[in-house]
């Protein structure tokens, strides 16, 4: 029987799809292997001038190198501030006289403030509903003695009985303040790591009694180690209970540093505000006059800590474009004179077939493969300036994915972009010329 033209018509139907895909597929062969024989063929040409190769890269190598190692030590500070330095406890904020302070104007108008005082800590506490918890903290330095032992510069620091709750305090050992104390004016204490390193290294140091200036405290309690933050100790301190301190460190110039906890993160903005309106009251500040007083987040020291980090950044930067800049320069030199070497390859390509396309895809993969070599070279040599920085000081440092993925980028697109006008120039020649010419 034979096909009907309906038939006939239904079968190409189907064949059609099943060409297109197959001619899909034989283009994207084709092109896979253009692109892998072109890499081939760039990566031959690398190797074959290996030391002229390098020299090329240095520029890049440079560039590459600073960005890494910038954007590591960058990463490394902002983590180290914003765990050890702007980590005020879980939902916490501080409220003081100063605020931040960033010019030498803001400081002198500042010391016009008032001071926060214990009434305005009563009154903060009845008053707020967003704060789940406010401690009050005030301070001093002095030396310590213990026997004929003695430590220079230690922290005297009056607290509230929640303090350690709010700002995350542990206890090694003993027991932190508490209200009974702070009620009392107990001669109690609770002291840092140091302090027991100088004078307790081998003893019990609960129960026994320190002398911090002219006045002796019992010690209740033991902190656990927390560390340094920017080279100074974080354990060299004397918590002894706020009103103890009053009595007995107290001056007319005294102004509280509180810790205000909101209830919840989501609640932190609202109840900075409430705090503020509350304080402005109190204070009868007018509507339109600024504050007389600081309230200071995570945030906003992450915010100024940052802007600072931002200048060595720019600097980084700047940098690197001129590295960058100068490199793209000596690569497009080095492949005009690759050009020049191989003009009578370029013909011999020319002759057998190959089109301008794939004369400039030759000479631009070969300048981007150079310069994303020299990006690679700069990270391993970033990674082990940080690696040997991080061994040799206390510098913290840890480099992010992202350095690594921008640096290749942005070293891939100076080959791309300084290697088009070589390729260009390669392309335009002439096959029968380029033959003649000397070998």
């Amino acid at each position: 029987m034979g096909v009907t033209p309906i038939e006939g018509f239904g079968a190409i139907t189907r064949v059609a799809p099943l060409a297109q895909a197959s001619e899909k597929r034989g283009r994207f062969r084709s092109a896979l292997i253009t692109m892998l024989e072109t890499l081939r063929l760039s990566l031959d040409a690398l190797r074959t001038h290996k030391l002229r190769s390098f020299l090329t890269l240095l520029g890049v190598i440079l560039a590459v190198t600073t960005l890494v190692a910038v954007m590591s030590v960058v990463a490394g500070l902002n983590f180290y501030v914003a765990d050890r330095i702007a980590n005020l406890g879980a939902n916490v904020y501080v409220l003081n006289r100063f605020g931040i302070i960033t010019s030498e104007d803001a400081w002198i108008k500042a010391q016009k403030r008032p001071l926060v005082t214990h009434e305005e800590l009563a009154h903060l506490k009845t008053g707020m509903r967003t704060a789940g918890q406010i401690a009050a903290l005030l301070g001093t330095n002095s030396d310590v003695r213990y026997g004929n032992d003695l430590l220079e510069g230690v922290n005297i620091l009056g607290v509230t009985s929640n303090y350690s709750d709010i700002r995350n305090v542990n206890v090694a050992a003993g027991r932190f303040l508490t209200a009974s104390d702070q009620q009392h004016r107990s001669p109690v204490c609770f002291i840092g790591a140091d302090l027991v390193k100088k004078f307790f290294s081998n003893v019990d140091p609960i129960g026994k009694s320190i002398r911090a200036g002219t006045h002796s405290y019992e010690i209740v309690g033991v902190a656990a180690v927390i560390g340094s933050a920017l080279g100074q100790s974080q354990d060299n301190f004397v918590f002894i209970p706020l009103e103890t301190f009053s009595k007995e460190w107290g001056t007319q110039r005294d102004s509280l540093v509180l810790f205000i906890q909101a209830q919840n993160a989501e609640m932190i903005s609202s109840s900075e505000d409430e705090a503020r309106m509350l304080l402005r009251a109190w204070r009868h500040i007018p509507w339109d006059g600024p504050d007389n007083f600081g309230i200071i987040g995570s945030d906003s020291i992450m915010g100024l800590w940052q802007s600072l980090t931002g200048n060595l950044f720019m600097v980084a930067v700047g940098l690197t474009a001129v590295f960058l800049v100068v490199g793209g320069i000596v690569i497009m030199n080095i492949m005009l004179a690759s050009v020049t070497e191989r003009t009578r390859e370029i013909g011999l390509r020319r002759s057998l077939g190959a089109r301008r396309k794939h004369i400039v895809l030759q000479f631009v993969t070969e300048s981007a493969v150079l310069a994303a070599t020299g990006g690679l070279i700069g990270i391993i040599l970033a990674y082990a300036l940080v690696a040997a920085a991080r061994a040799a000081t206390s510098i913290p440092m840890r480099t992010p994915m992202s350095a690594v993925i921008l640096s290749l980028a942005v070293s891939t697109g100076v080959g791309l972009f300084f290697g088009i006008y070589p390729a260009m120039r390669a392309a335009k020649l002439d096959p029968i010329e380029a033959l003649r010419a000397d070998g």
